[in-house]
């Protein structure tokens, strides 16, 4: 059995470029041939290839043929894994942003004393 991680590891290893990005992109919209997954990325088929392998070896896509033709298939399931994994996080962050917003608050109370002390330690200017 294949441990979680190592799902977790090939996905985001698959996610790490820009190609299989866009390529996952266009198959959200649905299935394309491999010569249309190439078109906009003005590689050759056997590139294009080697994408959609990565890809197919991480569990985000599945091929089907008909006749000659190779078409594509998103498969998110390991997407989900992956948004799982990361919205572990997400209270952190949003317990770090808070604690941030905090201090901000405090830091613009203090400035604000300072300038009120200031202004009323100054004395009218006379002309």
């Amino acid at each position: 059995m294949v441990k979680y991680s190592d799902l977790l590891d090939s996905t985001f290893g698959a996610l790490a470029d820009p190609t299989r990005r866009a390529i996952l992109a266009t198959l959200m919209l649905g299935q394309a041939s491999i010569s249309e997954l190439a078109k906009p990325h003005r590689m050759s088929l056997p590139a294009v290839m080697k994408h959609v392998r990565v890809l197919e070896q991480a569990g985000l896509v599945s091929q089907s043929k008909s006749g000659r033709t190779r078409f594509c298939h998103l498969a998110a399931e390991p997407l989900k894994h992956a948004q799982s994994w990361i919205s572990q996080y997400r209270a952190f962050w949003e317990g770090t942003f808070d604690s941030l917003e905090r201090y901000l608050a405090e830091e613009k109370a203090k400035e604000d004393q300072k300038w009120q002390r200031r202004n009323r330690n100054r004395e009218p200017r006379s002309n």
